[in-house]
């Protein structure tokens, strides 16, 4: 009876001592969070085992992420998986048809949220001003340059065709002229007035013509052959080309200094932003601009702008990844995890574990006590 007394006793010491024992291995695991200390002599094992390993243990992590959980191919795989990229375009898709063609936002409304406000007013003093520097140096040019700087070289060239057959136009107007009756009174009257300022030896003349139908007659024939000679056509022509050589010369504000230019430019202004019309373009929604611009924005568009910023994307994902530094992310968030919170993690998922490695060491350390209690009874 008392060799069982014994044995059930160190036993029952064996299991509570056992069952401590791995109580308090588990809870030095964590605790205690700080160092303890008796004056100047720190307590042994404190503090626990991740807090004074927390550094350590905060960088092997992040080596173990970096170089084998989060590598540039483990990212590659599952960033830029169909799968991915189908959800991406889906996403996309989705996105831009109810930002863009599913509201009913003006271009106007959409600059305002882009910051750009009072559009309108800036666009027409922006085409003011470029219109107004045109037309000044439009109007240098035509003050300093020559006409034939100005102008085209092929319509110069066009011109100086066309004074020759300018010469034959008008030389034969004037035979039509001369020949019609207002040509015949005006030449009558031309020489009764001619024979008047003669004085009395005019009027002698005059009273002996007094029909001058006939010498009318002779002057439209003399003025006739006149204009049909080749003489007077290569004269006229001659003059007609020394005063168009000069003209050409002169810049052509000099013919225009009577003309007030300023008028022209405010028309030209008024014109262009009338024709403009920017308010009420920007009043628009961008649908009225491109009713079919839903699906081919849809399904022509984004397709490729998905896949061109996932080719750009895996072109300098490993680029990223080292300027990321994921070793050293991991380890400044694990270095700075509260350890508090840690252990209630730890524990909450292997409660039930941990609860059994306590039980194991009150079994264990029961069946140490029997074993020990049988070799004192052996050896007594």
């Amino acid at each position: 009876m008392k060799t069982a007394f014994v044995i059930l006793f160190m036993a029952i010491i064996g299991a509570i001592i056992g069952s401590v024992t791995n109580f308090l291995a588990i809870k030095m695991i964590f605790r205690p969070y700080q160092a303890k200390y008796i004056g100047k002599w720190r307590f042994p094992f404190t503090p626990g085992l991740i807090p004074k390993r927390r550094g350590e243990l905060a960088r092997q992590i992040g080596v173990t992420v970096n170089d084998y959980l989060l590598t540039p191919d483990v990212i590659k795989n599952k960033l830029f998986s169909p799968e991915i990229r189908f959800a991406i375009l889906q996403f996309a898709q989705t996105k831009v048809e109810e930002i863009i063609f599913l509201n009913n936002r003006t271009l106007k409304e959409w600059l305002g949220l882009a910051g750009f406000k009072n559009v309108p007013e800036k666009v027409e003093g922006r085409v003011d001003d470029f219109i107004e520097k045109q037309f000044l140096h439009f109007k240098q040019e035509l003050t300093t340059k020559p006409i034939e700087e100005v102008v085209p070289e092929e319509i110069m060239k066009s011109v100086d065709q066309k004074v020759p057959q300018l010469v034959d136009t008008l030389l034969l107007k004037g035979e039509d002229y001369i020949l019609s009756s207002k040509g015949e009174i005006t030449i009558k009257n031309l020489l009764d007035d001619f024979l008047a300022s003669k004085g009395t030896l005019g009027g002698i003349f005059q009273m002996f013509l007094s029909d001058s139908s006939s010498i009318v007659a002779k002057i439209q024939q003399e003025l006739v052959r006149i204009l049909r000679s080749s003489e007077t056509k290569n004269s006229i022509v001659n003059i007609l080309n020394e005063e168009w050589e000069k003209i050409k010369k002169r810049p052509i504000m000099t013919y225009l200094n009577d003309i007030q230019l300023e008028p022209i430019l405010m028309n030209i202004q008024s014109y262009a932003k009338k024709e403009l019309a920017i308010e009420d373009r920007l009043n628009k929604t961008i649908h009225y601009y491109f009713p079919n611009g839903h699906d081919w924005v849809k399904y022509e568009i984004m397709p490729k702008v998905v896949d061109k910023a996932l080719e750009i994307a895996e072109i300098h994902l490993e680029d990223v990844l080292r300027r990321l530094d994921i070793k050293e992310v991991v380890r400044e968030q694990v270095d700075s995890f509260p350890i508090e919170k840690l252990e209630e993690i730890v524990v909450g998922i292997a409660s039930r574990e941990l609860m059994m490695i306590t039980f194991l060491g009150g079994f264990l350390g029961g069946l140490i006590g029997i074993v020990q209690g049988l070799i004192v009874q052996l050896l007594n």
